[in-house]
């Protein structure tokens, strides 16, 4: 049988299970499927761009794209067109390997190896044992946590092999020689996640013990959109030696997650392996962001209330989000400071500390209430609070952190995003030969102050953005659930996320 004829089968087989279980139309979110389709195949050209553009090859950004005059005027006895030329020029200078370049066995082969590692620390590490929250259809799935003493150890063996060789332990030589190569294959293993949860969300029964169900959003009937959005809501696979893993939590916090923290750790081996030093930039963006990293691994069950896991299906944007966008494009500050060193002194790291320490604490001291609420409703801490009893049961609050703003943890999470972007300062670098040293080369920043910009404070501009879109999300979900016990809610905390202002 065909492969199209096998998903057909499998499709009209499950569509009646599928309307027996779904709740009512949801309509489009993102564009569509036309906004799912340039999501879906745009952001890997956006990976790819900020890695070869910003390099330590020429320059970030590359020098020609300061000049694009320049770039596409080919020389008079040239036959090459301007945008010949200009490919050329841009290839030499972002370090282009060639298509066939940008995957070779050694970065796939290390690639898996780190997903192996993640699987072999979830199935043989000892684990907290988590029931989710109700299901849809009934029931509550069973999950199993232990991503906090997984990344420990982890981090510990990467320190004693760092304390025994320096910035050329392996696994920072390794990164930082396959970086690219690295990329494409978690894109590869994104795109192909994708593509496999959403064929097995056809065989999604009615009344199935192991309690699968579809997304309230994901199954549209449009093939596109449907495997970007994610059909199958909580997804698992039992693997032979390792158990079963729920794919979605297991996603969302171990490789893509770590990875980051790892990446950012192999920059730093880099900057060190290059200069001889460790600038107090390069220290105060890999801290924050690995404060914020073992933040969530340590409280890792609090995911279990999050829209990722409760409302939104597994497909290509949470796929891609957790193996490619958060490591590879979360850790662009590092990368960068691994090749420009810049040192900030007391006053500007004290100023950059202030930002992320705010931060932190709104964000942490929001999202700890709320979870103790709905854990622990009679712990001192929050049994003053006041709230509103919807007609489903769920208590919404009105004073304490949530009064202040129905979103007030993202207000803490965007300030956090400063403090990664801030070390930069006006980024913007160029690499020229060395006329006093001959055969080495310099960083300079003689004309490029601020240039690189757009790469460094990319981050902080699209958090900003995806918070405000994840909030509207967030409100299109509870008005849908709560109905007028939502406009209630909204009459007495009126403020979205910032206090008094939005």
């Amino acid at each position: 049988m065909s492969t199209r004829r096998t998903v057909d089968k499998a499709k009209n087989a499950g569509a009646e299970a599928a309307e027996l279980v779904k709740p009512a139309a949801h309509g489009y979110e993102f564009g569509g499927p036309i906004g799912a389709a340039l999501i879906s195949f745009g952001l890997p050209i956006a990976c790819y761009a900020f890695a070869f553009l910003c390099n330590d090859v020429t320059g970030c950004p590359a020098p020609s794209l300061l000049s694009p005059r320049k770039l596409f005027n080919a020389p008079l006895l040239s036959t090459q067109s301007g945008w010949q030329h200009a490919r050329g020029v841009l290839a030499r200078e972002v370090g282009w390997p060639g298509w066939t370049g940008l995957v070779t066995v050694e970065g796939v082969l290390g690639s898996l190896a780190w997903y192996g590692w993640s699987l072999a620390l979830y199935a043989m590490l000892p684990a907290e044992e988590v029931e989710g929250t109700e299901l849809r259809t009934g029931g509550r799935l069973k999950y199993r946590f232990n991503s906090f003493i997984s990344a420990c150890l982890t981090l510990f063996i990467l320190a004693a092999g760092s304390f025994a060789l320096g910035p050329e332990f392996q696994v920072w030589t390794f990164i930082n020689r396959n970086y690219i190569q690295i990329l494409t294959t978690n894109i590869v293993i994104s795109y192909a996640l994708a593509t496999y949860v959403y064929l097995r969300s056809f065989t999604v029964k009615q009344g199935n013990a192991e309690r699968r169900e579809l997304a309230a959003g994901g199954h549209s009937g449009n093939i596109i959109y449907d495997w970007y959005i994610g059909r199958e809501l909580n997804p698992r696979v039992t693997i032979p030696y390792f158990g079963e893993i729920d794919i979605k939590s297991f996603m969302e916090v171990r490789p893509g997650l770590l990875g980051w923290l790892v990446l950012d750790l192999a920059f730093m081996a880099r900057q060190y392996g290059s200069y001889g030093y460790i600038t107090d930039s390069m220290l105060m963006v890999t801290i924050a962001q690995g404060i914020y990293a073992m933040d969530c691994f340590y409280n890792e069950s609090s995911i279990l209330t999050q829209m990722d896991l409760t409302t939104d299906g597994f497909g290509f944007m949470l796929a891609f989000g957790d193996l490619v966008w958060v490591p590879f494009i979360y850790s662009l500050q590092a990368r960068y400071l691994s090749v420009h060193p810049v040192i900030l002194g007391p006053w500007y790291s004290f100023a950059i500390l202030a930002i992320a320490g705010f931060g932190y604490y709104v964000f942490r001291a929001s999202n700890s209430e709320k979870n103790t609420v709905r854990t622990d409703p009679n712990n001192p801490s929050v049994a003053h609070l006041k709230y509103i009893t919807t007609h489903t049961g769920s208590k919404l609050l009105i004073t304490g952190w949530w009064g202040r703003a129905r979103h007030i943890n993202y207000l803490g999470d965007w300030f956090m995003s400063w403090s990664y972007c801030l070390p930069t300062l006006l980024s913007g670098y160029r690499i020229v030969d060395s006329v006093l040293t001959p055969g080495s080369r310099l960083v300079t920043r003689d004309g490029m102050e601020g240039a690189a910009i757009p790469v460094t404070y990319f981050f902080m501009l699209y958090f900003g953005v995806l918070l405000l879109h994840r909030e509207r999300r967030d409100e299109l979900k509870c008005r849908r659930k709560y109905g007028k016990d939502w406009e209630d809610y909204c009459k007495k905390v009126p403020y979205r996320i910032i206090p008094g202002i939005y």
